[in-house]
């Protein structure tokens, strides 16, 4: 295989361009009762805090100045997105301009926060974003790829550096930025963000508790085509798809009528834009499973909860565990194995969204997903 600027690069067509669409009615949220109060920092939080200053101490000053932003600073709070540059614009250091050691720092730190999976991840969706650079077509075989690329009307065009495809669209791993709102502190509230196209990890912290609500995932392409052979690029996502059909076929007919809400799938409901929303909890409670289907369910959970480090995600799953009964999963789109459909996790704690994307060629293989904690978007119940 071919490397390019240290990541994987595999030859694929398919990138597409995206609208959000929403399914369900979104209410704003109040601050989930599941959460627990801000203490003094704890030895995990004190890690990435030191892992954030130890990067900060890399950047010149004129740096410094441009990836650090306000606690207060909504505008900066709510600047991210699925979309690539050239369509939207993010602020703050991008890692295209970043030196090799501010580069290892960057990445010690998001693996602080993150657990090794999630680090895997994020590299992992940098490296979708590098084969799409190095893809010639760009839209699906036999489509017409320019179509795909052109930003919608209206949208800003063009970005810095990196390769232009039709339309003025950017990709590659370059166009991954990061900032922070707030200073790095084991006592004041503050945020790490860090994402690109098909990425944003907003990871806040106070005291001792570290949320990613809202974190954006997914990825495109998730596997590709290399010398006649299937690579996978992207593994969180297929594992998740897997453990998803596997709960769904667990099902008996009388569960099924509940979780599948349509045979059509779905775009994100609480998506970029939609942040400090709920959603009504819709299709099959857990006081209705089984205790194999309730693990099952608990898995799913994990394969998205278990990006976040090991010591944080634990209490969160506790809780997530504690409430499984009133935690629900729905389905839209058809039920066949290996079939494109969207599903939800909706509990008292978390929101997950699986979305595939039909723009692009094979919709599993562009894939939008969320993960929220109602009431505590960017840490806002523990902020107060």
């Amino acid at each position: 295989m071919k490397l390019l600027s240290g990541f994987l690069a595999v030859a694929l067509g398919g990138v597409s361009l995206y609208t959000h669409s929403v399914a369900s009615a979104a209410t704003t949220a109040t601050p989930s009762t599941a959460t627990v109060k801000a203490g003094v920092a704890d030895a995990q939080s004190t890690k990435v805090v030191n892992a954030a200053n130890a990067f900060l101490s890399t950047l010149t000053a004129a740096q410094k100045k441009a990836v650090l932003f306000a606690w207060t600073d909504q505008a900066q709070r709510t600047r991210w997105s699925n979309f690539p540059t050239g369509i939207f614009q993010r602020a703050g250091l991008r890692w295209g301009d970043l030196t090799a050691k501010q580069r290892t720092a960057l990445m010690t730190l998001l693996s602080a926060t993150l657990s090794p999976d999630g680090l895997k991840m994020v590299k992992e969706q940098m490296n979708a974003d590098e084969v799409l650079k190095t893809t010639d077509t760009g839209g699906a075989p036999g489509g017409a790829a320019g179509a795909r690329r052109t930003p919608p009307a209206g949208a800003p065009a063009g970005g810095p550096g990196g390769n232009s495809g039709p339309g003025g669209l950017i990709f590659g791993s370059d166009e991954y930025y990061v900032s922070f709102l707030g200073t790095p502190s084991t006592t004041s509230p503050w945020t790490l963000q860090f994402g690109g196209h098909h990425l944003a990890i907003n990871a806040t912290m106070v005291g001792t508790n570290i949320t990613l609500s809202p974190s954006l995932t997914g990825g495109q392409p998730i596997t590709a085509t290399q010398n006649g052979k299937t690579v996978v690029v992207v593994e969180k996502v297929p594992q998740e798809a897997k453990d998803g059909f596997a709960l769904l076929s667990s099902l008996n007919a009388t569960q099924r009528s509940k979780a599948i809400i349509s045979t059509q799938s779905i775009d994100l409901v609480l998506g970029p834009g939609q942040d400090g929303k709920t959603l009504q909890p819709e299709g099959l409670a857990g006081s209705a499973m089984t205790a194999a289907q309730k693990a099952q369910l608990l898995t799913l959970i994990k394969d998205r909860l278990g990006i976040l480090n090991a010591n944080d995600a634990a209490s969160k799953l506790a809780t997530i565990q504690k409430n499984l009964d009133q935690t629900y999963f729905a389905w839209y789109g058809p039920t066949t194995s290996g079939a494109a459909a969207y599903y939800r996790i909706t509990g008292p704690s978390v929101l997950i969204e699986f979305s595939p994307q039909q723009m692009g060629g094979d919709s599993s293989n562009h894939l939008h997903n969320m993960y929220r904690e109602p009431g505590n978007d960017y840490g806002a119940a523990w902020a107060k």
